[in-house]
């Protein structure tokens, strides 16, 4: 609306009778601010009855669009200031209690005892205060565990208590150490191997002795050297010779007790 702040009283009274169910709002807070202060610097508010403010106040509402309790905010402060501007926007920041100085050193205690669990972590803190007078520990001494996670979280803490490790492999066993359970199933097969010994100098063959758990079935093979090359061919032949399938291959591993379960 172009100068509408320069309308009479009986035209704003016009105005908001034939607009009654015409709805407007300002472009911006700044803009409206600005509109309001000029509509009432031009009409003289400050001189004005109270019959008389009712009609600009209903006129200030209805172009910006604001709340009654806005525009009369907006008006007391161009009664007490002679303008209408934004006031600063001040945001509430609550007093840091632990400082920077306090995440390092929480970081800096992680890192030499490998991230203990909070309430191990205030603990350490706690004697280091109490016990050997540490005086930079006296505000961590304090902390609570709850807080103390908060400090782990934050992107100080992270920061600080980085900690690189080289990939460390995987160990995957290829065999489980347990007892062998056939349940009076046969093909369970417990193999032992003997040496032979040496005779003269000469190496002495080693005997393969295979047994099935359960039907006690029993076949022995024999092998020059304890290798795959010789190993594979007897075995398989001592293998081939039970008149059932083999469900388990166990192999003593010398200890007497410790037994290494292959499954199908």
């Amino acid at each position: 609306m172009w100068n509408a702040e320069s309308l009479s009283r009986d035209q704003i009274r016009e105005f908001l009778k034939s607009s009654q169910t015409i709805e407007f709002a300002g472009v911006g807070r700044g803009e409206k601010y600005v509109w309001v202060e000029r509509v009432l610097g031009v009409q003289g508010y400050a001189g004005l009855g109270k019959k008389e403010r009712g009609v600009v106040r209903g006129y200030v509402e209805k172009v910006t669009g604001m709340s009654a309790a806005q525009t009369t905010r907006l008006i007391r402060r161009f009664l007490d200031e002679g303008m209408v501007k934004a006031a600063p926007y001040r945001r509430h920041c609550f007093q840091a209690r632990y400082t920077a100085e306090d995440i390092g050193l929480l970081a800096e205690v992680d890192r030499a005892h490998e991230r203990l669990s909070g309430p191990a972590t205030r603990r350490i803190f706690q004697r280091a205060y109490e016990q050997y007078g540490k005086q930079q520990y006296e505000r961590l001494a304090k902390i609570s565990v709850a807080h103390l996670y908060n400090l782990r979280a934050s992107a100080r803490y992270r920061n600080q208590a980085a900690v690189f490790e080289p990939t460390r492999p995987a160990a995957i066993a290829i065999g489980e150490r347990r007892r062998p359970e056939p349940q009076g199933r046969p093909g369970y097969v417990r193999v032992d191997t003997v040496h032979q010994g040496d005779w003269d100098g000469a190496k002495g063959v080693y005997h393969i002795n295979a047994v099935d758990a359960v039907t006690q079935w029993q076949v022995v093979g024999c092998a020059s050297k304890i290798s795959e090359a010789y190993l594979l061919p007897v075995l398989q032949a001592v293998l081939a010779q039970f008149p059932f399938v083999v469900l388990g291959f166990h192999v003593d591993n010398g200890s007497g007790t410790s037994i290494i379960e292959w499954r199908k």
